[in-house]
C-alpha cells in the first residue's frame, strides 16, 4: 500500500501542482500560533504541553481515522494516504523555482535569476553572480528535497497509515514557526519544539545523505559528511548538504554576499565551482535517490508478500 500510495501521489503532482504555501503551510502555521497563544507563558513545561497538542493531536486522531477507514475497507485507507501525502510531501513544492532560476541562467538573465531566488528563499540576491546563485539554487534543492521528500516518505514507511508523514511536517511548521517568536520570554517555551524535531530528523537526515552517497561519488560523499557537516550552523542540515555536495563533485558554502555584507559560511563539496551544468546533475541525483528509495519499497514489499 506504501508503494502504491506514492506513486499515486507522484502522478497526482505532476498533473495538479499543489500550491504548498497557501493550502499547508499557511494553516497548518496558523494552528501552530493557536496553540502557541493559548500555552506560551514561557515556561519550559508549557512547550511540552504545546507541543504536544500542536503535533500529536493531530497525528492521533488522523490514525484513528485510518484504522477505522481500513477496517471499513482497504481502498479508504489507501485514499487517506494518498490525499495526506499530497499534501505534506513533493517536488514541486520547490521544483519549479529552481527550474525558472536554471533556466533564467542558461538564458544568462542575471536579473531575473536573482528575483527567482529571493522569491524562492526569501534572501537578497543583490549583485549575486552566477556561480553564487547556482550556489545557492542547489543548496535550497538538496536541503528541500529532504524535507519535502525523504525525511517525509521514511517517516510514512515507519509509522502505520499516513502518521508518519503529518508527524513530520507538523513537527517541522510547528519548530519554524515557534522559534521566529524570539525574546528570551519565548525561548525556554520553543526549546522543546527544536529538541524534538532534531530527534524526529535525525535518522531521515542520515539516510538522505547515504542515499545521495549510493547514488553519486560514494567516497567524495562520506568524505565530506565526516569532516565538513559539523561546520554548518544547522548540522543536521550540513550532513545532507554535505554528502550532496560530494556526491556531486561540487564546491557548495563558501562565503556569500547577503544583501551588502559577506556572509561567511564554511566549505562543503569538492571538486568545481557550482555552475548550471552543476544544476542539472543536482536535478539527477534528486531523481535517483528518489528511484532507490522506490525500488527499496517494492523489494520490502515484494518481501512481505513473500513472507
Amino acid at each position: 500500500m506504501s508503494l502504491l500510495s506514492l506513486i499515486a501521489v507522484f502522478l497526482i503532482e505532476q498533473l495538479q501542482p499543489l500550491d504548498y504555501r497557501r493550502i499547508v503551510a499557511e494553516p497548518l502555521g496558523a494552528w501552530a500560533d493557536f496553540v502557541e497563544s493559548q500555552f506560551n507563558a514561557g515556561a519550559y513545561r508549557h512547550g511540552v504541553l504545546a507541543w504536544c497538542l500542536a503535533v500529536l493531536l493531530p497525528v492521533g486522531v488522523v490514525g484513528g481515522i485510518y484504522v477505522a477507514l481500513y477496517a471499513l475497507n482497504p481502498i479508504f485507507a489507501l485514499l487517506l494516504n494518498v490525499g495526506v501525502l499530497y499534501l505534506t510531501m513533493g517536488f514541486r513544492q520547490f521544483s519549479h523555482h529552481y527550474t525558472e532560476i536554471q533556466l533564467a541562467l542558461r538564458e544568462e538573465d542575471l536579473s531575473r535569476a536573482r528575483q527567482l531566488l529571493e522569491t524562492w528563499q526569501g534572501r537578497s540576491a543583490y549583485n549575486l553572480g552566477s556561480s553564487d546563485i547556482a550556489r545557492l539554487s542547489i543548496e535550497g534543492a538538496l536541503a528541500a528535497s529532504h524535507r519535502h521528500v525523504f525525511a517525509v516518505l521514511l517517516w510514512f514507511v515507519l509509522l502505520p497509515g499516513p502518521c508518519g508523514a503529518l508527524l513530520y511536517r507538523l513537527a517541522m511548521i510547528v519548530r519554524e514557526r515557534w522559534a521566529t517568536k524570539g525574546g528570551e520570554s519565548g525561548k525556554d517555551f520553543a526549546t522543546f519544539s527544536a529538541q524534538s524535531f532534531s530527534i524526529i530528523d535525525w535518522l531521515p537526515v542520515r539516510v538522505t545523505a547515504a542515499a545521495f552517497a549510493i547514488v553519486g561519488d560514494f567516497e567524495d560523499a562520506a568524505y565530506c559528511w565526516r569532516t565538513q557537516a559539523g561546520a554548518w550552523p544547522d548540522r543536521d542540515l550540513g550532513i545532507v548538504l554535505a554528502a550532496g555536495a560530494g556526491a556531486l563533485g561540487v564546491q557548495l558554502g563558501q562565503p556569500v554576499v547577503d544583501g551588502v555584507e559577506l556572509a561567511d559560511r564554511a566549505e562543503l563539496g569538492l571538486g568545481e565551482p557550482a555552475d548550471v551544468d552543476f544544476m542539472q546533475s543536482a536535478v539527477g541525483l534528486v531523481w535517483r535517490a528518489t528511484v532507490l528509495w522506490m525500488l527499496l519499497l517494492f523489494l520490502l514489499g515484494l518481501a512481505s508478500l513473500v513472507g
